[in-house]
C-alpha cells in the first residue's frame, strides 16, 4: 500500500470532510473513534477520521488516541494533518484565524500516551525535541501562501485536559510558561505518531480569546469565529492536497 495522507479532524469540519469509511474501528488498542474515510480534495487524496467520532460525542479525555493513530497507521498513513481548535492566549494570531503551531506543553493526565508500555511491548524514549514535523509544517505554510490565506507560522501549544475551558488564573499561568495557544487534543496525538514514524503537524483553527483574555463569554466568542477558522482551514487543505507537496504521500 503506498503512503498516504491523514487528516484527523476536531470540531466543526468533519461533516464537510465526509467520505466512504474503509474496514472498521477495531485495533490491538481498542477501538478507534472511527473508520477512517477517503476523501478527494484538490486533486490529492487522504484519509480522514474525526478524534471525536462520528457524531462529535467523545470528550477529548476520552479519546483512544493510540487506537486512532494506529488505525491510520494500518491505513497507510504516514504524515497527518491534525485540525485542532484553540482559544488564542497571546498576540500571535487572532480568533478566526489559523496557525501552524511549532512546540507543545504537556497539562494533560492520565491518558494512554505510549505505545511502548514495557513488558512485550518493550520501552522506547522517542526523539521529541521538535513535536511537529518540519515537512509537513512547511507544506501547510506553503499551501496557505498559495490560496492567500493568512496563517501565522509558530507559536507554542498548551494542551490542557478538560472537557471544561480553562481559569484566568490558569490561562495566565500558561502564558508565564511560554503558551501562545490553549487547546485539549494535540497530545497525546503527536507523540504516538512519532512513535509509529508518522510526520505529523497541526493545523490550528483559533476561534476564541483565552479565558480572561477576550470581551465576552467564550462561547459567544466560538460561535463568532468558527466559521470563518473552518473556511479557511478548509481552502488550506485543498492547496496542501493538491499542491506538488500534497502530492507526494497520496492514498
Amino acid at each position: 500500500m503506498p503512503e498516504a495522507t491523514g487528516i484527523i479532524t476536531g470540531s466543526g469540519l468533519a461533516g464537510a470532510l465526509a467520505g466512504v469509511p474503509a474496514g472498521g474501528i477495531a485495533t490491538r488498542w481498542g477501538d478507534a473513534s472511527a473508520a477512517p474515510a477517503r476523501i478527494d480534495l484538490g486533486g490529492g487524496s487522504a484519509w480522514v477520521l474525526p478524534r471525536h467520532g462520528l457524531h462529535h460525542d467523545i470528550p477529548a479525555h476520552r479519546i483512544n488516541y493510540r487506537a486512532n493513530i494506529a488505525r491510520l497507521h494500518e491505513q497507510g498513513v504516514r504524515r497527518i494533518v491534525a485540525l485542532n481548535t484553540v482559544g488564542v492566549i497571546t498576540s500571535i494570531c487572532r480568533p478566526g484565524q489559523l496557525a501552524v503551531p511549532r512546540q507543545l506543553l504537556d497539562y494533560t493526565w492520565g491518558r494512554e500516551s505510549s505505545y511502548f508500555d514495557g513488558g512485550a511491548d518493550g520501552l522506547r524514549h522517542i526523539e521529541f525535541t521538535e513535536p511537529f514535523a518540519p515537512v509537513v509544517r512547511a507544506a501547510l505554510l506553503a499551501a496557505a501562501r498559495r490560496s492567500g490565506v493568512d496563517c501565522v507560522d509558530g507559536g507554542v501549544y498548551a494542551v490542557v485536559q478538560g472537557p471544561r475551558l480553562e481559569t484566568a488564573a490558569e490561562i495566565d499561568r500558561l502564558e508565564r510558561d511560554g503558551a501562545d495557544l490553549v487547546g485539549m487534543t494535540a497530545l497525546p496525538e503527536a507523540a504516538l505518531a512519532a512513535e509509529l514514524g508518522i510526520d505529523y503537524a497541526c493545523l490550528a483553527l483559533a476561534v476564541n480569546a483565552a479565558a480572561g483574555r477576550g470581551c465576552g463569554p467564550i462561547h459567544a466568542d466560538v460561535a463568532a469565529n468558527s466559521a470563518a477558522a473552518r473556511a479557511a482551514a478548509l481552502t488550506v487543505l485543498t492547496a496542501f492536497l493538491g499542491g506538488a507537496n500534497g502530492r507526494t504521500g497520496q492514498s
